[in-house]
């Protein structure tokens, strides 16, 4: 297994980021658009977004979540790479933070079943821990 492997991984959550960032502003323009809101109105950050819909609110809401367990993935595969700690483990670790990420995303931004969002989000996390408890250890030599 080569180092950069960890790297596909990595791109695709970078890309999801960017995929839902894409649909929230799609969801966002189409609303301002039919709703007839002024630019204007949009002025004061917050005073459209008590009246946004779900399917407005929610891509929003996990464009902002994709920006915390996240970034402790992304510099925990810089950290395996840079200490050229990358493995078949670490990769396939990181593939489930990314599944179970895009299948979260994809639950959110559409029919947001919680229990189920959750029980993604759990499992994603689950991975990222995984991924940082295993290098804690070999870090500190346990």
């Amino acid at each position: 297994m080569t180092q950069d492997a960890i790297f596909s991984p990595f791109f695709a959550t970078v890309f999801l980021t960017l995929l839902v960032w894409v649909y929230m502003y799609i969801r966002r323009i189409s609303f301002i658009t039919s709703s007839k809101i002024r630019p204007q109105d949009l002025a004061v950050p917050g005073t459209v977004a008590p009246i946004w819909p779900p399917n407005v609110s929610n891509p929003s809401d996990n464009l902002k979540n994709l920006f915390e367990i996240p970034v402790l993935f992304y510099a925990l595969i810089l950290y395996l790479f840079m200490t050229k700690q990358v493995d078949t483990v670490y990769v396939n670790a990181a593939w489930i933070f990314v599944v179970f990420r895009v299948l979260h995303s994809a639950v959110h931004c559409t029919f947001n079943f919680i229990m189920l969002r959750f029980y993604l989000y759990l499992f994603a996390t689950l991975a990222v821990w995984f991924i940082a408890i295993r290098a804690a250890l070999i870090h500190f030599g346990t």
